[in-house]
């Protein structure tokens, strides 16, 4: 795709000028008749429960066939799945998580209802991605788990995380709900640590409204993913004798029915907007003050949605104007991913995780407080100040990203000519 262009005598559509997004951008059906056919034929079997039909075990069998792995356990969401996962890797009361800033709440309340404190390690500034040796210097004696988030689809340096963490024997759990069939390296995001974790949530790749899995190639931790997502109960017993605390966390048939037909599509899913999201990278390279999402060296990044950044000094305002002019021309962003770093929430600043108790950032026996200072992570802190989010889909058409891309040129151009007026 040939870099975007924008005469620098156009009008932003902010001031009255024409848009440069003049078309709708493409749509389509996540759910079709591959559903229809798995969702019929569940309600047949005479039951919904995962332990007495097949769609569970068939969705469980074609996961684990997909991503060569020995073992799969579904679960409600992948919420759930990463909860399952730390529960599986002996993350208990006093123990430290490690997790990145900027992610979906869902991979840090499992750390929370394991009594766990979630320690927060810094990222790389452009892929987004974990950065390994903020991860290890953040590993102390009381480390059980690395979370590892493959952010945007875009994955970790998973050999050099796994170097550290096998040095240090720490767990590495894999937060794959973004992170759809994203390589690094020719393996599969999610086969690298102990256990992977996926997400089948209305808004990822492939969806069944919400749901999860767990896949791991060690039989003792599949052995325990499965009592972890269903209270402890050994369903190839009729024994139930429950022997430690755990959540019911079951995929029921309906959902494991509508997952398995939307498994056989994410090659074509991900393959499309791998296309779509390298081409916008392209269109917008070499823009004055943006810089593009950096796909990771030896990786293949499956784009959930594009997140570029904008620097401010380069282009002579702030990413919120930058925002607000980009939408005006059409294109379809937001300031940020999320609204802050993680550690910013209220439930982060106020300690107030659980009602009537500080716990588990306060400990009982010492009082300390585990804080979590601004510049905690710098590198997250700037990504948030300065990243816009598009999003990004299958349904897109080529036209959709060459002029949401020349509508990211027109509107650099003009700031950027602006400021050079200025200076």
């Amino acid at each position: 795709m040939p870099k975007a262009t924008a005469n620098l005598t156009d009008e932003l559509a902010i001031h009255g000028g024409p848009k440069a997004k003049t078309t709708p951008y493409g749509t389509g059906s996540k759910y079709g008749p591959e559903e229809e056919r798995e969702v019929i034929a569940a309600l047949r079997q005479g039951t919904l429960f995962y332990a007495f039909g097949q769609k569970t075990k068939a969705l469980c069998s074609r996961f684990s066939e997909l991503y060569g792995l020995a073992h799969a356990t579904a679960t409600s969401s992948g919420t759930a799945a990463i909860h399952v996962a730390l529960g599986c890797a002996g993350v208990g009361p006093g123990d430290e998580v490690i997790v990145t800033p900027i992610t979906d709440m869902g991979s840090v309340i499992g750390i929370l209802y394991q009594g766990a404190v979630p320690v927060f390690a810094d990222m790389e500034p452009y892929t987004f991605a974990p950065d390994p040796e903020s991860i290890a210097a953040r590993i102390t004696d009381r480390t059980r788990a690395i979370v590892v988030v493959h952010l945007a689809g875009n994955p970790a340096k998973m050999d050099r995380i796994m170097a550290i963490a096998r040095e240090r024997g720490v767990a590495v759990i894999e937060d794959c709900a973004q992170a759809w069939l994203t390589e690094y390296q020719g393996r599969k995001a999610g086969t690298f640590g102990a256990m992977g974790c996926f997400s089948l949530n209305e808004f990822k790749h492939i969806s069944a409204g919400d749901g999860g899995l767990v896949g791991t190639n060690n039989p003792e931790l599949a052995r325990l993913a499965a009592l972890w997502a269903d209270k402890c109960y050994d369903r190839t017993s009729k024994v139930r004798d429950p022997w430690f605390l755990a959540p019911n966390y079951r995929m029921n048939e309906l959902t494991a029915a509508v997952s398995l037909a939307q498994l056989e599509k994410a090659a074509a899913i991900v393959e499309r907007r791998s296309v779509l999201g390298r081409k916008l990278t392209a269109g917008i390279t070499g823009l004055p003050g943006v810089v593009p999402l950096e796909e990771q060296r030896g990786g293949r990044c499956s784009f959930w949605f594009y997140m570029f950044r904008i620097d401010p000094a380069a282009v002579g305002v702030g990413r919120d104007e930058f925002v607000a002019a980009l939408k005006a021309e059409g294109v379809a962003c937001e300031a940020g991913y999320i609204q802050d770093v993680v550690y910013k929430y209220r439930l982060f600043r106020e300690k107030s995780a659980f009602p009537h108790s500080r716990w588990p950032f306060e400990d009982p026996r010492t009082g300390k407080v585990v804080e979590y200072p601004d510049g905690l992570c710098p590198t997250a802190e700037e990504i948030i100040r300065t990243c816009v989010w598009m999003p990004l889909n299958q349904w897109f058409t080529d036209r959709d990203v060459e002029e949401a891309a020349a509508g990211i040129a027109k509107v650099a151009r003009h700031f950027a000519a602006a400021k050079g007026g200025r200076a």
